[in-house]
Order: structure tokens, then C-alpha cells, then sequence
């Protein structure tokens, strides 16, 4: 049986509508975390580190590929990249 997915919501403030950038809010980032293990980190759009230069990088890459692949308007991720300045 395949695995279920954490369920996040627009409307209970866990992500950001597509017209503010998409992507998790701190509030999205601790339920899925926690529901997960996992610890996904806040957008790094202004690096500061090394270490948060090659997460820029490899996001913008990733989201990159979505949207050129997308069969539809793949509009969460043009926001995403829009918002981290990719």
C-alpha cells in the first residue's frame, strides 16, 4: 500500500496561494517536518552561506525542469522561482 502524503492547506495558512510566491509557510514547514521527519528549511533567496548558494542552485534547477515538463500551466512553480529569484 503506498504511503500517504502530509495534507497542506492554503486555507489553514500551511502554503502560500500562488500569487504570494507558493511554497510552505514556517507553519507548513514545522507540521510537515514533524509529520515526516524531515527538515526542510526556509526559502534562501538572498543566500547568506555557502551551503544555502548550492540549495538556491539546485531549487532553481529542480523547478526549472517542472515547469519546462509541466503539462499544464505549472503556475505554483513559476511562482516559486519568481519568489526565490531564480
Amino acid at each position: 500500500m503506498a504511503k500517504k502524503g502530509v495534507s497542506l492547506s492554503v486555507g489553514r495558512g500551511e502554503k502560500l496561494p500562488a500569487s504570494k510566491g507558493a511554497g510552505l509557510t514556517e507553519k507548513g514547514r514545522a507540521k510537515y517536518n514533524a509529520a515526516t521527519g524531515s527538515n526542510l528549511k526556509a526559502p534562501a533567496p538572498n543566500p547568506k552561506t555557502k551551503a544555502d548558494e548550492g540549495r538556491k542552485a539546485s531549487f532553481c534547477a529542480r523547478m526549472e525542469g517542472v515547469v519546462k515538463h509541466a503539462k499544464g500551466d505549472a503556475e505554483r512553480a513559476k511562482a516559486s522561482l519568481k519568489r526565490w529569484k531564480c
